[in-house]
């Protein structure tokens, strides 16, 4: 019997694939991508497993790990780091470096090439606005691209690779601040302590003691609505300005949308292994034992009690995989 997807993601579900195939150089990725993909059957990328919920039966699925590694100087603050490269390595590396842009992001779980896909974000800082390029295998093509930071067309937690371009990326290419004022690399390291503080308080720092970081980390997206509908909620409901600052369209608090939708930290539905986090909302945990479908019942219940008490539908950031008649 094979490895179950269970031990390689962070929520800790998911049963056992077809083939499970590590990658440790770009070259191995891509030749084994293309390989796969052949083949015609059903396939899926894996980097740090953490914003990830997988089935809990998978008997067809070919699993390619991105396990490449290496980061490479090309300028001042500017790198060139291989896709399986760890996330929070790289945010040492910068902060410990003097290059500003991505202190903020400390102790996001997962690997640097997971991080365009979803333009990963915390605490007013995206990933996108550091990224200059990267190398994109494309499915439809089989051949390898280099796409520049604005070809990604990168979103509020959005990028052009979940708007339908399907493939992998093998590395990616950053370019941080550099041209500081003196004394910013002691304000980056204390600001990414603080961050990393902030993030072991609400259990989204991984801790095997802690079962509150058995997690996808945030499992619902902030959801962006028209300011009519803004208007509607209590004037304590937070809500803070869009990107496109038009004044049209209003970001709200999932976590205060759930909580005020009257589910509380800790809430579990009877004889599941699912529980919301009891250090904040915003988080589905698994408490034990947790099964792929006791996940996708608890995510389920949210999204109708949130839909029933606020008229406003949640969307989930972590990607769904093996679940099509599911989540008809």
């Amino acid at each position: 019997m094979g490895t179950p997807l269970s031990e390689l993601t962070t929520i800790g579900v998911g049963g056992v694939p077809a083939e499970l195939i590590e990658c440790r150089s770009r070259d191995d990725l891509i030749e084994n991508a293309l390989a796969v993909w052949r083949t015609g059957e059903d396939w899926l990328i894996l980097g740090g497993g953490s914003n990830l919920v997988v089935a809990d039966e998978v008997p067809e699925l070919h699993v390619i790990r991105v396990a490449n590694k290496g980061i490479e100087k090309l300028g001042d603050g500017h790198v060139r780091v291989q896709a399986g490269e760890n996330w929070d390595a790289l945010v040492e590396l910068a902060v410990n470096s003097g290059w500003g842009g991505i202190e903020s992001l400390s102790g996001i779980p997962g690997t640097v090439g997971a991080a365009p896909v979803q333009n990963i974000g915390a605490y007013g800082q995206e990933v996108s606005t550091v990224i200059t390029r990267l190398e994109f295998l494309d499915y439809k093509t089989r051949e390898t691209v280099i796409l520049s930071k604005d070809e990604l067309q990168f979103g509020y937690r959005d990028s052009i690779f979940k708007r339908g371009r399907i493939g992998l990326i093998t590395w990616v290419e950053f370019q941080f601040a550099t041209d500081l004022p003196a004394g910013s690399t002691a304000l980056m390291k204390q600001r990414r302590e603080e961050v990393l503080e902030q993030r072991a308080g609400k259990g989204m720092v991984l801790n095997p003691a802690d079962p509150d970081t058995r997690s996808c980390g945030s499992f619902f997206m902030n959801p962006i609505v028209p300011d009519r509908i803004a208007r509607t909620l209590p004037f304590e409901a937070p809500r803070w300005e869009t990107e496109a600052d038009d004044g049209l369209t209003v970001k709200l608090s999932a976590a205060w949308l759930i909580e005020n939708a009257g589910i509380p930290k800790g809430f579990q539905i009877a004889g599941s292994g699912a529980a919301i986090s009891s250090k904040h909302c915003l988080a589905i945990t698994n408490r034990g034992g947790a099964t792929a479908m006791d996940v996708l019942q608890l995510k389920t219940f949210v999204q109708e009690r949130v839909a029933a008490r606020w008229a406003i539908p949640l969307v989930p950031e972590p990607n769904l995989i093996g679940f099509q008649g599911e989540l008809d």
